[in-house]
């Protein structure tokens, strides 16, 4: 039973009650409760509604002075009053979104040590080998249906931050329940510190994390192994994130482990699902073919690399060979274009050269394909340049430009740079949400193509089918329902993305569509129900107060 369905004869009593935060209504708390549960005296007499806690709370945000000090005031809230942290989240989303997540929490992990107040979830380091089992039963709660874990190496586009990644758990799994109603007693962020190869972090007095260079090799495997297992023996109904690890474990740890466990890397699989899922709409909104596309990305790390695998497959289904869908389908890493002639790239690369004369530049590259959209997934800040946009809009009467990579500081290009070079024709979309731009008289709104339109209805169709997979095929399904989501008005705006306002709303319908896949593939022991649909919203989290008397 989670902590919001507790009985009368169960609850804490006075301060406990108080100092608990799924339970804590502050000053809402009736007369009634403050007698029943010894309340009286312990809170100022005058009595609130949740509503009215809610926009005290919006308030005091948009009096402070910057995006930080509105992440440090909301993590405090969440730290007392768990509900209300929710209802202003879920009330409020297109405003706080880039403030509990990205760009704001990259600056959040920048800053963890320093800012670091109470403990979330768990830290495992590499000296608790053999001790994963006994770190997993300190947890609270054992009806663990969603977990997040990073070993911090690949924070963002920031780099190695160790475990000030912390950040990046905590946060993602504040999305599940806001956008997708994930009871968040059924939520555990995970920080695998494995140590960091980050000097400005390890000369850090006030860091938090081990100070020792980064674990590589069997050790690290070992580690990982042993926390898989035994947290498929403690949490079994789980579902299990990886997070912004480094391009040399994304891969190797996906391909070890997904067949084995309900897990899934949202570096690769979210964010080539979300890039889709635009894709889908941006050619909904110009007219044209995924299987007439040419798509050049920057970048051939674990997002950019599960962008084509994805797309390979979702141009496969319409029609094309595998050769033929690759042929589509070009990247550009830091020594250039992939191709065949090349000896220095790793097997996951290699499956998407291309037998072409190598280019050097991104540049060069647009000017010899002639791409119908460049895709960044490189972390590197300016580098769709305005030569490099300005050439895009010469050879594409409706350039599609996704500059996504997070936070906005790390963009491929702004969203007014997008527009400004391209004659104002781009579709463009970016990782973290850019401000509307005004140009010439129109009003343009940038689309973001963030993974929270993905991930937490993907988690809330497993959690409500009991998949004992997560797999490629439910991400194909997750984005053409995004993209259905996407309305005329959206496109009127130039946004191919529904708004954030809606996300519970496009999360349901995202759930719908993975659950229906783990049935139809046998991927569950339940059968499934009459009434799919409200089955899925009958477990979802509502962040309304209870009344316990």
């Amino acid at each position: 039973m989670s902590n919001h369905e507790l009985s009368m004869t169960e609850l804490p009593k006075g301060i406990e009650l108080l100092h608990e935060p799924s339970l804590n209504k502050g000053t809402s708390f009736t007369a009634a409760e403050r007698d029943a549960l010894g309340l009286r005296g312990l809170l100022p007499p005058r009595i609130f509604s949740q509503a009215e806690r809610a926009q005290h709370v919006m308030n005091n945000i948009r009096r402070k002075p910057n995006n930080l000090e509105k992440y440090l005031y909301l993590i405090g809230l969440q730290d007392r009053n768990e509900k209300l942290f929710y209802r202003v989240l879920v009330d409020n989303m297109a405003e706080l979104s880039p403030i509990v997540y990205t760009p704001t929490v990259g600056l959040a992990c920048q800053e963890y040590s320093r800012i670091f107040r109470r403990p979330r979830g768990l830290f495992i380091s590499r000296h608790d080998r053999n001790r994963v089992k006994e770190i997993l039963q300190n947890w609270l709660y054992r009806d663990v249906r969603v977990i997040v874990v990073t070993d911090g190496e690949r924070i963002l586009g920031l780099g190695d931050l160790g475990a000030n990644g912390m950040g990046i758990p905590v946060g993602k799994l504040s999305l599940y329940t806001a956008c997708a109603g994930i009871d968040p007693g059924t939520c555990l962020p995970i920080m695998i510190d494995v140590g960091t190869n980050n000097n400005e972090v390890l000369c850090d007095p006030s860091y938090i994390g081990l100070v020792e260079p980064r674990l590589r090799g069997d050790q690290y495997d070992a580690l990982l192994d042993e926390f898989m297992a035994e947290t498929g023996k403690m949490f079994p109904r789980a579902m299990i994130q990886f997070e912004d690890f480094g391009n040399v474990n994304a891969f190797r740890l996906l391909e070890r482990y997904r067949n084995r466990y309900c897990m899934f890397n949202d570096d690769i699989q979210g964010t080539a699902s979300m890039t889709l899922a635009g894709l889908h709409s941006a050619l909904r909104m110009i007219g044209g073919k995924l299987t007439h596309q040419r798509l050049v990305v920057l970048g051939a790390g674990g997002a950019a690399l599960g962008i084509g695998s994805l797309m390979v497959s979702a141009m496969v289904e319409e029609g094309l060979s595998v050769d033929e869908a690759r042929s589509r389908c070009w990247f550009v890493d830091s020594r250039g274009l992939v191709v065949t002639s090349r000896t220095d790239l790793s097997e996951h690369k290699r499956r998407f050269a291309q037998d072409y004369p190598l280019h050097q530049d991104l540049l060069s590259v647009v000017e010899a394909v002639k791409p119908t959209a460049i895709i960044g997934a490189s972390g590197q800040s300016s580098t769709f340049t305005p030569a490099v946009l300005t050439a895009m809009a010469r050879i594409n009467k409706r350039p599609i430009v996704f500059a996504l990579s997070n936070p906005t500081s790390q963009s491929e290009c702004t969203a007014e740079e997008a527009y400004r070079y391209t004659d104002k024709r781009a579709v463009f979309a970016s990782g973290s949400q850019f401000p509307k731009v005004a140009m010439d008289g129109q009003t343009f709104v940038p689309g973001q193509a963030n993974n929270s339109y993905i991930f937490p209805g993907v988690g809330l169709g497993i959690l409500a089918s009991e998949a004992s997979r997560v797999t490629d095929e439910m991400f194909a399904a997750a984005a053409k329902a995004l993209d259905e989501q996407v309305s005329e008005e959206d496109f009127a705006l130039g946004r191919i993305y529904p708004s954030l306002s809606r996300i519970r709303e496009v999360s349901v319908n995202i759930a719908l569509a993975v659950a229906k896949i783990a049935f139809a593939r046998g991927l569950t022991a339940l059968s499934k129900p009459p009434d799919l649909p409200g089955l899925i919203k009958s477990k979802m989290y509502d962040p309304t107060y209870q009344e316990y008397v």
